[in-house]
This record gives structure tokens, C-alpha cells and sequence, in this order.
């Protein structure tokens, strides 16, 4: 597992997380991707840029085919590591205040009872049956609901949502690294 590792390293009270007094954190890869820009869009709450960014590294982390397709099938992402997928979703949650990220909105999904129709509504990606339009009818700042972000494309149902929400980086006490 590749670490950039940032100098000034503070250990937070929490264990196994690392952080810095700028706010920036450990950026762990399997696979030798740069979460850098990503990092800056989300520092810098420009949410609609590092949405489409998370969309393209989780293309990357899927390989090839998916990259030039721009979009995932449920199967891709079994194959994403764990350090990738904690550091994707430490970044969206550090920089949203705890209100955006995959194991956000995985909790959301286990407090409506797995419920899809719930969850959409719950995260307004959905009213009154009406799906919300990408991308003018998202909220694109921390006035979003919690678990607003990042999105995910269900044109093709819930699937790749359902593959994201059950990823194993989710499945034990240590998955906020």
C-alpha cells in the first residue's frame, strides 16, 4: 500500500487516523492514484467538480474499460481496494463536515432498513416520486442533506449503489480510517 505522507503528522484521538494541522490527510492507494486534486476541489467545496473527479477515480480503480466508458457496472466495485475507497471517503467526509461520503450514506441506507425509496428521499435524490435532475436540481454546497454526496448514476438501478454501500472497506469498526 502506497502512503503520501504529509510532514507534520498529528495522531488524532481517534486510532489509526492520521491527520495534520492543515487539515490534510494520510492519502492511502493500492493502486498509485493521486488524491490530491481531489482533496483541493473538496477543501475548496467546489463539490460539483469533485464529484465528477470521484466518478473518474472510481472508473480508474475499475480499470481500463470503465475509464473509457465513464461509468461503472455493479461488478467494478468489488475490485476497488480498501485504502482507496477509505481514502475517497475520508477525504468527502473530513471536507463536508461529516455530512458526505459512502459510509455516510451507507449508514443512512442501514437507518431507513435498506430501504432504496427511503434513502433517495432521505438524501434528496428523489420528491415525490420525481427523481432530482443532474446537475441543476442538486445542492452543490454543505446546505445539501447529509448523504447528498457524492452521487451515483441509477439510471441502471441500484446495483453499483448497492455494491458501493456493501463494499467491505464499510464492515468493521475501522472503516473511517
Amino acid at each position: 500500500m502506497n502512503e503520501l505522507q504529509p510532514s507534520n503528522l498529528n495522531r488524532s484521538i481517534e486510532p489509526n487516523v492520521l491527520s495534520l494541522t492543515s487539515e490534510t490527510l494520510l492519502l492511502r492507494t493500492d493502486r498509485d492514484l493521486d488524491y490530491t486534486p481531489l482533496q483541493q476541489l473538496l477543501i475548496e467545496q467546489d463539490f460539483e467538480a469533485a464529484d465528477r473527479l470521484t466518478l473518474q477515480i472510481l472508473c480508474q480503480l475499475a480499470g481500463d474499460t470503465a475509464v473509457q466508458r465513464k461509468w461503472l457496472y455493479f461488478t467494478d466495485v468489488d475490485r476497488f481496494p480498501i485504502a482507496d475507497m477509505r481514502t475517497i471517503d475520508s477525504l468527502w467526509r473530513t471536507y463536508s463536515e461529516q455530512k458526505f461520503g459512502f459510509s455516510i450514506q451507507r449508514e443512512i441506507w442501514l437507518s431507513v432498513g435498506k430501504n432504496w425509496d427511503k434513502l433517495w428521499t432521505k438524501i434528496n435524490w428523489k420528491t415525490d416520486n420525481h427523481w432530482t435532475r443532474y446537475p441543476q436540481e442538486f445542492k452543490w454546497s454543505l446546505a445539501a442533506p447529509k448523504g447528498h454526496l457524492p452521487l451515483s448514476n441509477q439510471l441502471r438501478g441500484v446495483r453499483v449503489m448497492s455494491a458501493l454501500l456493501n463494499h467491505p472497506a464499510w464492515l468493521n469498526s475501522s472503516a473511517k480510517d
